[in-house]
């Protein structure tokens, strides 16, 4: 039998766990406000991490008219990158930033998002601007 630490849980099951339930916990306080969006989520094998930088992704149907003569209404899309982070998942580096920034410039999202979820603590929405640098914000500011 392995070695387990006190709790008896491995650190990578625990890692699993606190992962899904921020997915889970960042769609419940969205949905509220988000009525439009759809959410995709980009998890693994057995609902474990994936490779890339973005774990989510919203999206929803742009209605504005767009410029031109050949698109009509209703035929582009509003695209919201986001990163979850739970537990004590280290926050992106600066390379990791780039690479979101990088990203949403390839599919022209609107915005890039982190969500952070610490059981029986906090959760908290930041966006990330220009300069990488994350800020505050609401579920409802986002996705309104």
């Amino acid at each position: 039998m392995p070695a387990y630490p006190s709790s008896g849980i491995p650190a990578y099951v625990k890692a699993h766990a606190t992962g899904c339930w921020a997915e889970i916990i960042f769609r419940a306080l969205s949905s509220r406000v988000a009525r439009r969006w759809k959410f995709i989520s980009f998890r693994g094998k057995e609902k474990g991490e994936w490779r890339g930088v973005v774990d989510l992704i919203a999206i929803r149907k742009n209605t504005r008219q767009p410029p031109g003569e050949i698109l009509k209404r209703g035929d582009l899309f509003d695209i919201v990158l986001i990163q979850i982070k739970g537990g004590s998942a280290r926050s992106p580096t600066e390379q990791d930033c780039r690479r979101l920034r990088e990203v949403a410039k390839v599919y022209r999202a609107s915005a890039i998002v982190q969500f952070q979820w610490r059981k029986a603590e906090s959760s908290k929405f930041l966006i990330l601007d220009r300069k990488l640098k994350w800020h505050p914000t609401t579920s409802q500011a986002l996705f309104e």
